[in-house]
């Protein structure tokens, strides 16, 4: 019986032909914001093959990142849910201080098997499914921890789990001619498993390592860059314009092989970053801060979707969407029913896809009740309605100190420099508000004054 049931399940994609639900690649960069690509406007940083895709396809404005650092928006990739509604609001080890002014919640860890992937009801439309690269969604990162809680529980047919290599302060390239990201190794796993699977529907999540530091690279690419006059601005460095061409490279190789293994014209690619780029290795600009903070420069991401026949080529959204969208887009895409029970924050980006000019979310809503020690960003909230956006710090709401709201006028001041909480004292509190119940609704853990606190003049 059960040998049966393996024949079964495994020779059931034979059954779909190439002309049924689409193939969809997803790729997902770690750590890169917008402005380090090309085609969002970079001139320093050398992106061809995501330039290409975006011509081919739509470019995202106004497309955000669920958290502002990689373990909470890849739980909201995954579950189509805010990090908040998971309690899974920060990564995975987080910062275990106690001495700080507020006491942070006993966050999730981890995804529980429990949440239903897009992965698993995909594999149940009949989708062969595959992970390579970056989780950082179990207990742990490497095995034995990690094991019982791995891509290959939550819905993926293959999966080959890679990690960023160790750090070197004092020459940051060295030992990264042989791929020290493992980008060239996720490339071929890729490839390979289209090349097995063209005959087959199949979901493909190509997640780097790169740009995360440690900042490594061949050190003939950064000699290029680092001759560039262009090297002396703030928002460029030659290291990791390095680890972009090679990560651009590694997307030409995957839309080269869509075409040769006849699949072009029914295979989605996509490509996102999981949060914003570092700013203390090159700044955001014209974007406020980077990874870790609630600022532009930490959740404001590149998204781009090319699907033949549906997207128009180079077109322009500047719909409000964020990673809690790509669980229902992709359930969508691919006609995989959604799960049976349990709430689902995203809405489709497909209605976007065929209308460029339809609207998806009008409000949006972050939860980061932690410290973060590699960007000093402390508590906060946040709240993006229309042109508007609210920052709430808790170390100030939570104890009635002034100052706990910051509000920006995105439409005008994108770099979030003049705070308008002062003068438009409404329309503060109405978002503060709307940012209160969106809490209360989703059951957000909130952090509390520390009594032990120690107290630093």
């Amino acid at each position: 019986m059960r040998l049966t049931l393996f024949i079964l399940v495994f020779f059931l994609p034979l059954t779909i032909t190439a002309g049924d639900p689409p193939n969809i690649v997803f790729i997902l960069a770690d750590d890169l914001g917008p402005t380090q690509v090309g085609c969002y406007g970079s001139s320093y940083y050398r992106t061809p093959n995501i330039d290409r895709l975006s011509a081919e396809g739509i470019r995202f404005t106004n497309a955000y990142a669920a958290a502002a650092v990689c373990s909470p928006t890849r739980a909201s990739i995954m579950t189509g849910k805010y990090p908040a509604r998971l309690h899974l609001t920060d990564f995975i080890a987080g910062n275990d201080r106690d001495d700080y002014p507020l006491v942070q919640p006993d966050w999730q860890k981890f995804l529980p098997l429990e949440e239903v992937t897009f992965a698993e009801l995909l594999q149940q439309k009949g989708y062969r499914t595959a992970l390579f690269g970056k989780w950082h969604l179990s207990p742990g990162k490497v095995p034995p921890e990690s094991l019982p809680y791995n891509p290959d529980k939550q819905g993926f047919d293959e999966s080959f789990i890679t990690y960023k290599p160790s750090g070197n302060a004092l020459q940051p390239w060295q030992e990264a001619e042989n791929d020290a990201h493992n980008v060239d190794t996720i490339t071929s796993l890729a490839i390979d498993f289209m090349e097995r699977n063209r005959d087959n529907p199949f979901f493909l999540f190509i997640s780097h390592n790169t740009i995360h530091d440690p900042l490594k690279e061949r050190a003939r690419t950064i000699r290029k860059y680092e001759d560039m006059d262009a090297t002396a601005k703030p928002e460029n460095h030659p290291v990791v314009a390095a680890m972009i061409e090679r990560l651009d490279e590694s997307c030409g190789r995957i839309m080269e092989k869509v075409k040769q293994y006849g699949i072009d014209d029914h295979t989605i690619i996509i490509f996102f970053s999981d949060n914003g780029g570092k700013h203390s290795y090159a700044s955001q600009a014209p974007f406020r801060a980077g990874k870790g903070w609630l600022y532009e420069g930490g959740i404001r991401e590149p998204l781009i979707i090319r699907w033949k026949g549906t997207v128009e080529p180079g077109t322009i959204s500047g719909a409000l969407v964020s990673s809690i969208d790509l669980y229902p887009t992709f359930l969508e895409m691919t006609g995989a029913d959604p799960p049976g029970s349990g709430t689902i924050d995203g809405k489709s980006l497909v209605p976007v896809l065929k209308n460029p000019s339809a609207g998806n979310h009008s409000v949006l809503y972050w939860h980061y009740p932690h410290y973060h020690t590699g960007s000093g960003m402390v508590p906060a909230g946040a709240i993006r309605s229309g042109r508007w956006k609210l920052i709430e710090w808790y170390e100030k709401s939570l104890t009635g100190m002034d100052g706990a709201y910051e509000l920006y006028d995105l439409e005008t001041d994108e770099g979030e420099f003049e705070n308008l909480a002062g003068s438009l004292e409404d329309r503060t509190e109405e978002l503060a508000a709307e940012l209160q119940k969106w809490r209360e609704e989703v059951k957000a853990q909130m952090p509390l004054p520390n009594d032990k606190a120690v107290t630093h003049e």
